[in-house]
């Protein structure tokens, strides 16, 4: 179920000076924590991950230390037990000083078997969760000792403490509500995550009417659709595109369009685009809840996003956010955690 690569050799658990192991679900919470590792900086030590084997982890942390672990799905009760025993194998074998995760549920068989083990762990929710914690942020503060920490400082209570955002230092730089006058846009990418079992077809089917109003007849499409069913919408898909691929396209593209999610927005942003966003929604059956709205909301009240249900969305929205522009002000402020 588990697997290293590369090999580094067997180290007396409870040494101390082992690495930090950095824990999380591919995708937005993956995204997060390559960022925030960033702005944790030495303190972590060496480190190594646990995560998921797809094209986007074996992008991202290619060269690193990686552990791949069985996949556990949104809610996936049945697979967190199946983790148990082989996580616990892994934790004795690795002699880690500290267990650090960004999520989802890949998280707490971590952190019930590493604070079982004695190692120091703590839980960054996502930037995604402006009003409440995720239900791995909820189940994560029945673990005794797990250190919690929130990216917003409404939530620093109780036992959370706010962390700072992953969105500080991005401004606009321009926004314009019209048309810039040219011919529209040429090069557009369509990002809707690379969930597995949930699609968003709602978004391709308003796309598909609203699009056409803001590219040229010419325009090059590139639509990254997981696991949505295209069935008669005219609109040829790639489930999943190699990170590297995907990155590159948004940076070449004049408009992005995604869904809600921390990654798609993260990529679109650092490229100076600002993202289109289309929340999914559990009432629709593509996402176990609505937490993808409260990132689209925060985001497009920052200005560095357009933040749109899919009913609302008009073409003047496609119109603002291939008009603006998002710069980067400065570094953020580095994240300080007690990892020893």
């Amino acid at each position: 179920m588990y697997h290293r690569t590369p090999h580094r050799g067997r180290r007396a658990f409870g040494s101390g000076d082992g690495p930090t192991l950095l824990v999380a679900s591919t995708g937005g919470h993956l995204e997060e924590m390559v960022r925030l590792r960033e702005r944790m900086g030495p303190q972590l030590g060496e480190v190594e991950w646990a995560t998921f084997d797809d094209d986007q982890s074996r992008g991202v942390l290619h060269g690193e230390v990686v552990h791949h672990v069985a996949y556990i799905p949104p809610r996936g009760y049945r697979e967190l037990l199946r983790a148990g025993l082989p996580t616990i194998r892994m934790l004795r074998r690795g002699g880690y000083r500290a267990i650090v995760s960004t999520g989802a549920g890949v998280a707490l068989p971590f952190f019930a078997a590493g604070r079982a083990l004695g190692i120091p762990c703590h839980y960054i929710e996502s930037a995604a969760r402006a009003d409440k914690p995720s239900l791995t942020g909820s189940l994560a503060e029945h673990i005794p000792g797990v250190r919690l920490y929130s990216q917003y400082e409404t939530l620093a209570t109780g036992r959370w403490s706010y962390a700072g955002s992953l969105f500080d230092g991005y401004e606009a730089e321009s926004a314009q509500a019209a048309p810039r006058g040219d011919r529209g846009a040429q090069r557009v990418v369509v990002s809707l995550g690379t969930m597995r079992t949930y699609g968003f077809r709602r978004a391709v089917e308003r796309l598909v009417e609203t699009l056409p109003e803001v590219t040229s007849a010419d325009a090059e499409v590139l639509w990254q659709t997981g696991a949505t069913d295209l069935a008669g919408l005219g609109v040829r898909g790639r489930g999943l595109i190699p990170a590297d691929e995907l990155r590159a396209a948004v940076a070449e593209a004049d408009l992005v369009v995604a869904h809600g999610g921390i990654g798609s927005a993260l990529m679109a942003l650092d490229s100076g685009h600002a993202p289109v966003l289309l929340p999914r929604r559990a009432r629709h059956h593509e996402h176990v809840d609505d937490h993808q709205s409260y990132i689209c909301q925060a985001l497009d009240a920052r200005g560095i996003a357009v933040g749109r249900e899919v009913s609302d969305l008009g073409v003047e929205d496609l119109w603002r956010a291939y008009n603006t522009r998002v710069g980067v002000s400065g570094d953020p402020a580095p994240l300080t955690l007690k990892v020893a």
